[in-house]
């Protein structure tokens, strides 16, 4: 996560929706920089906890903006991730693993270590379900997130890819296609609210 006072702005980094190339082109004009384990900090926490400490303490309540990718997309990028050599022998492996087995096994409340990534919608949602994110961008549509960038900071951004999943065949049976729209309904539905928002969802707080 990174806070911007200037702009009054804060970036919320959604794993496996490009966080490192946003991360990498604005980190050095950031006020305040969370790392390693609170790099990706859900948006609930950063309003109940985060966003009145920086009032407090910088005097400013900045709005936060993130980005949304494909819900299937970033599912695959997850199983891509944990496909990597270097996991070989790990619980969070998914090697020997299809990828209708990782999705079978990311939608069962019990699921095994290799499928625990959280969602998209918890992260970005408060548990009614209502968006805690000012901006949200669909992954899909960077130009968007690319000139509301430029126009915040004044100046020409390019993002450049960054922490690239291998690139594994990961093809997804309609079977179990439906079996994840069902089971994650409420992701779909806002990612398509994005979409629908021509790619920038403007959720006032």
């Amino acid at each position: 996560m990174l806070v911007f006072s200037d702009q009054n702005l804060a970036f919320l980094a959604v794993p496996k929706t490009g966080t490192t190339a946003i991360e990498m082109a604005l980190k050095p004009r950031a006020d305040v920089v969370f790392s390693k384990h609170r790099k990706h900090m859900p948006a609930a926490k950063y309003r109940n906890k985060i966003l009145p400490f920086l009032d407090g303490t910088l005097g400013v309540r900045p709005a936060a903006f993130a980005v949304m990718r494909d819900p299937i997309e970033q599912i695959r990028s997850w199983f891509r991730y944990r496909s990597a050599p270097r996991l070989n022998g790990s619980a969070k492996s998914t090697n020997g693993c299809s990828f209708d087995d990782f999705v079978l096994e990311v939608i069962k409340k019990d699921h095994a270590p290799f499928a625990g990534i959280g969602s998209q919608f918890s992260f970005l949602c408060s548990g009614a379900g209502t968006p805690l994110v000012d901006h949200i961008f669909a992954y899909e549509k960077q130009p968007k997130l690319i000139a509301f960038l430029e126009d915040a900071f004044n100046a020409p951004m390019n993002l450049q890819q960054r922490n690239v999943s291998p690139p594994v065949k990961a093809p997804l049976s309609p079977e179990v296609e439906e079996k994840l729209r069902a089971a994650r309904a409420q992701e779909f539905a806002l990612y398509d609210r994005i979409v629908a928002a021509d790619g920038h969802l403007i959720t006032p707080q």
